[in-house]
């Protein structure tokens, strides 16, 4: 009888069998209970959902006290406003309820925030980086969003959250609400004459009318400051800001009206405005002191896609020649660089600073 060779092993079935391996090892084991990566996926995805659930929540929480504030706000006028018997203290009551709204608003956008800030962390980090090679999530967004679930922290501060909820819905409210009031004192119980008796007409109780327009501007006026001055606060990248660079739209914005053919003087002026309009993250700048700075540099500009440049130092101590990296990043991007470093050499030095502007390619373009 004819002898029968062996089987022999293809590099497929090689290929084959590693895959399955890799597909059957756990991932995760806790007290004797094992998840391999299909489970694994599978829990990932039922979290994302619970989040985006638990987001929309208090996303409805945002409207109601929103709703809250315009039907309290069309209550006091049409009250002000159907009888000139009524008196406008229903208006100036409305504008302290409303921003007792705005505050309650502000407090619950933080919670908000957070719950984005997750849901956001695994779009762009984990299924954002599948759908483009290496087909990996980014480095370090299971730590990321680890710590955030240990250690819970708001990503945005309160003068951030009242100053977005004023642009965005209250401002439109105490413009209506400051219109109405002086329509009231305007009209009733009959046109007024003159300023002075438009000031007159203002008078509450005790309260002289100069004072009480001068508290409604004060009021006003401090409400409307802090609410456009917190205008370049980026603390959380939300839904719909980038997380780091500028913010497109109001650059576009600024394009649109920018005059090619103007003086210099206009010039200097437009880009004075230009620096307003196109607001950024805060850039840092990193210096890497490392005993294997290619093996750094490598991983930074392979991970993060940020350039590096090496200056040459020596160390005074010990009297040792060494490479030192320079980096400029955003904040978004420091927690990943430090990663980074420690994951090549963790005795490195690494010095994290503020830089007042960078400019160039991955940053604002360099103007002439």
């Amino acid at each position: 009888m004819p002898k029968t060779k062996p089987a022999t092993a293809t590099p497929s079935s090689h290929a084959d069998n590693s895959a399955a391996r890799d597909a059957s090892e756990p991932v995760w084991k806790f007290r004797g209970y094992e998840m391999r990566p299909a489970e694994f996926n599978t829990a990932m995805v039922h979290y994302y959902r619970a989040e985006i659930q638990r987001s929309n929540v208090w996303r409805q929480r945002l409207d109601n006290t929103t709703n809250w504030a315009v039907i309290t706000a069309g209550a006091g006028i049409s009250f002000s406003l159907s009888d000139p018997s009524h008196h406008y203290a229903a208006i100036i009551l409305n504008t302290l309820l409303v921003t007792i709204f705005l505050w309650i608003e502000a407090r619950r956008y933080r919670y908000y925030e957070l719950w984005a800030h997750r849901t956001r962390l695994m779009e762009t980090d984990f299924f954002g980086n599948m759908l483009v090679p290496p087909f990996a999530p980014r480095p370090n967004w299971a730590e990321d969003l680890s710590e955030s679930l240990q250690t819970p922290e708001y990503p945005i501060s309160m003068w951030e959250a009242f100053g977005r909820r004023f642009r965005r819905n209250y401002m439109w409210i105490y413009l209506v609400l400051g219109l109405a009031w002086v329509f009231k004192c305007v009209i009733h119980p009959h046109p007024t004459s003159s300023f002075e008796e438009f000031i007159a007409r203002l008078a509450l109780g005790p309260l002289s009318g100069r004072f009480i327009f001068i508290a409604g501007l004060v009021f006003n006026g401090i409400l409307f400051i802090i609410g456009l001055g917190t205008a370049g606060l980026q603390q959380a990248s939300g839904e719909v800001l980038p997380r780091s660079g500028e913010i497109p739209i109001l650059s576009r914005i600024w394009e649109a009206l920018e005059v090619k053919d103007a003086a210099a003087q206009g010039a200097a002026i437009r880009r004075d405005f230009a620096r307003i309009w196109r607001r950024r993250r805060q850039q840092l700048l990193c210096i890497i002191i490392s005993s294997q700075p290619q093996a750094v540099a490598q991983k930074i500009m392979t991970e993060l896609k940020r350039g590096v440049t090496g200056l040459h130092g020596q160390g005074m101590h010990a009297q040792q020649e060494r490479e030192v990296l320079v980096v400029a990043t955003t904040v978004n991007e420091v927690k990943a660089l430090k990663a980074a470093v420690r994951a090549e050499d963790p005795r490195a030095f690494v010095i994290v600073m503020p830089a007042q502007e960078v400019l160039g390619h991955g940053f604002q373009p360099l103007e002439a």
